[in-house]
C-alpha cells in the first residue's frame, strides 16, 4: 500500500498548529552553546527540539475580575496568556522558564514598571553562583532583557524578551520569564502597570 500525500507527520503537525494560532513553528535544532549568562539547563536531558504545550485557556478560574487585564505564566506548559480588560484580546506566547525548580517562583504578583531598552544586571545570589559575569550590560543586542522588560512586584523578577531564540520554550532562565522579542514588545504594548500576573 502506498503512503497518502496527506500522510501526517509530527513536524507537520506543529508546524501547522504553530500557523494556526498565528505564530512562527517552533522547532530548533540545537548546534550552538548557551551564551554565559544562561548556562545550559542541567536538570533536562538534552533534546533536539524546544517545544511548549500550546493549549487554550479561559480566565476564569486562575483570577477573579480582569481589571487592568490579567497575564498568566503557566511553567509547567512554558507558556503565557494574556486577556485584555474588555475581553476582547487573547493571545498566547511560548516562553522560557526558570533552569530549576529553587529558582521557580508561583504566585500573584503585578506589573509595577514597564522599560522598553532596559539595562541588566545579576542579582546577588547569581553573582555568587557565577562570580566571573559582568556587573551591568548596557541595552543592546547583548542585553539579556532583550528589547523589552515588564517589571514585577516582586524584586528581581521580570517577563522579559530575549535575544537568543533558542531558549524559548526550554527551561533556561535564572527566575524571570523569557519571550520573543516581537512578543514581549506585542506583550508590552496590551499590559499597563497593575496588570495582574499569575505564576502557576
Amino acid at each position: 500500500m502506498t503512503d497518502s500525500p496527506f500522510k501526517a507527520t509530527r513536524r507537520g503537525f506543529l508546524a501547522g498548529s504553530a500557523a494556526m494560532l498565528g505564530t512562527r513553528a517552533f522547532a530548533f535544532e540545537e548546534t550552538e552553546s548557551y551564551d554565559p549568562l544562561r548556562p545550559p539547563p542541567e536538570p533536562e536531558p538534552p533534546v533536539r527540539r524546544n517545544i511548549s504545550s500550546f493549549r487554550s485557556a479561559h480566565w476564569k478560574p486562575y483570577f477573579s475580575n480582569l481589571r487592568n487585564g490579567a497575564v498568566l505564566v503557566d511553567i509547567q506548559s512554558r507558556v503565557l496568556h494574556y486577556w485584555s480588560e474588555d475581553q476582547s484580546i487573547y493571545r498566547l506566547y511560548p516562553t522560557s522558564v526558570p533552569l530549576t525548580d529553587d529558582l521557580t517562583r508561583r504566585g500573584r504578583t503585578r506589573v509595577v514598571r514597564k522599560v522598553e531598552g532596559p539595562s541588566w544586571a545579576p542579582t546577588p545570589n547569581m553573582l555568587k553562583r557565577n562570580p566571573e559575569w559582568p556587573r551591568f550590560i548596557p541595552p543592546g543586542p547583548d542585553n539579556p532583557l532583550g528589547t523589552h522588560a515588564l517589571y514585577l512586584s516582586w524584586k528581581y523578577y521580570r517577563i522579559h524578551g530575549t535575544h537568543d531564540t533558542r531558549k524559548i520554550g526550554r527551561r533556561s532562565s535564572n527566575g524571570c520569564i523569557g519571550l520573543y522579542n516581537e512578543h514581549i514588545q506585542e506583550l508590552f504594548g496590551m499590559t499597563k502597570v497593575g496588570t495582574q500576573v499569575l505564576l502557576i
